[in-house]
């Protein structure tokens, strides 16, 4: 991919407004491999395979239905979204390489916290002793894809009790911060930047 990808590290924003402007950006006639990395309000998102018994009790927590693929999952502050804007037509990627390294990816990263994790055939994401770290939903549109990842790092997951976790009824989740005292997430961020730059 070369000097064609740039990183934006965009803070705190809205689901809603992110989610607009990934759609709007993939359209522009002039647009380029973009990989955005941030962190949302607390919100569930549904994808398109998502079945609304899934969320159990949303209580003050907005859902919002989006386009990408998977279940429901949570995001909230204290998780790296990494959200991969990319023309993979061009980069001759299909779906499921697409997957494979952004898994790849996730692993890679958590190896630098000594953090050994695992996949499960048939359950994108990444996990720590079956318990989910990383939640993987994406969206191909015309040759090009948007979402992406999300990885817990130090956050409040009590919301995800409120869900089964994308579609599995009793799915734990983790953090890195379970396995690590002090870990701060604008770290996490500039590492998945060091990887992403070398692996893509």
């Amino acid at each position: 991919m070369g000097n064609d990808l740039t990183f934006k590290s965009l803070g705190l924003t809205a689901y809603q407004d992110c989610y607009e402007s990934m759609r709007d950006f993939i359209q522009e006639p002039n647009f380029s491999n973009q990989i955005w990395l941030l962190e949302h309000p607390p919100v569930f998102t549904l994808g398109t395979a998502a079945n609304k018994d899934h969320i159990l009790d949303a209580k003050d927590i907005p859902v919002i239905k989006t386009d990408r693929g998977g279940e429901v999952t949570y995001h909230g502050p204290g998780q790296l979204v990494i959200y991969f804007l990319l023309d993979i037509k061009t980069l001759k990627w299909g779906p499921k390489s697409l997957v494979t390294n952004l898994e790849h990816f996730v692993q890679s990263l958590l190896r630098q916290y000594d953090i050994e994790t695992n996949i499960i055939s048939g359950a994108p994401g990444v996990y720590v002793d079956n318990m989910k770290i990383a939640s993987i939903g994406l969206r191909i549109s015309k040759g090009k894809t948007y979402h992406g990842i999300s990885l817990n790092v130090d956050m409040d997951l009590d919301p995800f009790s409120q869900i089964n976790p994308c579609g599995y009824e009793g799915l734990k989740v983790t953090q890195i911060r379970d396995f690590i005292d002090k870990i701060d997430i604008n770290e996490v961020e500039s590492s998945a930047i060091e990887i992403l730059g070398n692996q893509f």
